[in-house]
Order: C-alpha cells, then structure tokens, then sequence
C-alpha cells in the first residue's frame, strides 16, 4: 500500500553519506593527471560550503543570495570558498548535482528496505523536497549551460533511472497502477513544486497534494 505523506521531508547529501564524484579521498600519491587528494579539512569545508548554499538557496533562490554569504554560513572565509568554487556557476553545479546524488542514494536504500508502496512514497516525498531548490538552480543554470548541457543531461537521466527502478518495483507489487510512467510522475511532482512555490504561506500544501497524487496512482477496482 502507497504511504502517507510525512512533512518536513528533505534530501540530505550528509545523511547518506554521498559526496561529489570529482571529490579525490584517496590517501596515495597522485598519478599523472589525476586530481590530487583533498584533505580532511578542505572536505570538511567543501561539505559546509555545499551545505550552506543548499540552505541559502532554498530560502532566497540561487540569483538573490551573494557568495560572500554563503561562505559565512558555512564559517569559512571568501578564499576558501574560491579555492573550491572558482565561480559562482561551479558552486551551484556542485550544489546541483550533490542533491541530485543523494536521491539515486535514497532510491537504491528505498529499493532494498521496506514495502515497496512504502518506499515509492517516500522517494516522491523526497523528490518534491528537491523540487523546492531545483527550480531556482535549474532556471540559473540553464541560463548560462542550456539545458542540453552534460550536467542537466547527466542529472535528468539520474533522476529518472531512480524514478523508474522504484516504480516499476511498487507496480510489480500491486502498490501501483501499471499505466504509469517515470515521465508521468516527474512531471505531476514538477507540478506541486510549481504551484506550492505561490503559496509560501501554506507549508502543507505540498503534503496534501502529494497525497492526492499517491491515492489516484493506486490501482483501481475491476468494473
């Protein structure tokens, strides 16, 4: 059965333990060409620096907040936000792709833990929280990349994999109605974060919606 919907639902890349591909943790020399190895504390601060700009653009959108507060935030000076973010575009692709991440992360814990309604819930759940910053990253950075860019691609592509591996397993479970596809579902939670991004002063609408969403994707009773 397709769960309820619970609030305060949020992806957190720290929670699951993922971190940015191109971010090097070996411990043995750098061969030739290859990234040379971060150490702790500069992964410490690149984590607080994504934490930070993820927080800050939930709140304020990614074009209306400065970098300078951002590096604030984290409790790092403006040099140390540079040195792992060159330009502004770096850091809201990291942030971009750090969020995207962490919901393949959720969708590969979801597919192996718990009734399969349960989890697809609870990844769509997880989906339209990231829909809340999305939206903002994505406007600004397809204003520079496209949104044919190898970024964009990669994450769409990553996005909708997760979608599909969870419905596929909830449908061959009966939690699901078998005429519904990845797309469809991307799109009806694109959908909520448009219109819930209008109502700021109603935080449960998201819930409700979802909700009605998850009960009219139920399989519906012969004749």
């Amino acid at each position: 059965m397709i769960g309820s919907v619970g609030a305060g639902e949020h992806v957190s890349a720290a929670a699951v333990g993922v971190r940015r591909e191109s971010v090097s943790t070996t411990t043995g020399p750098a061969q030739a060409g290859a990234e040379r190895p971060m150490r702790a504390d500069a992964q410490r601060n690149y984590g607080k620096l994504l934490s930070a700009a993820s927080a800050a653009f939930t709140e304020s959108g990614a074009d209306d907040v400065s970098l300078e507060e951002i590096a604030r935030r984290a409790g790092v000076g403006i040099g140390t936000l540079y040195r792992h973010f060159p330009t502004r575009q770096a850091l809201l692709e990291a942030v971009y792709r750090e969020q995207v991440e962490a919901l393949r992360a959720r969708a590969d814990e979801l597919l192996t833990s718990g009734e399969p309604g349960e989890a697809f819930a609870a990844w769509l759940r997880s989906l339209v929280a990231f829909s809340s910053t999305k939206r903002s990253l994505t406007s600004a950075m397809v204003a520079t990349l496209g949104k044919d860019s190898e970024v964009m691609s990669t994450c769409s592509k990553l996005i909708k994999e997760s979608a599909n591996a969870l419905l596929t397993q909830a449908q061959q479970a009966g939690a699901v109605r078998a005429d519904v596809n990845p797309t469809d579902l991307i799109r009806l939670v694109h959908g909520v974060s448009m219109v819930t991004e209008y109502a700021p002063g109603d935080p449960g609408q998201a819930d409700r919606m979802l909700t009605l969403i998850l009960d009219g994707l139920r399989p519906q009773p012969a004749g």
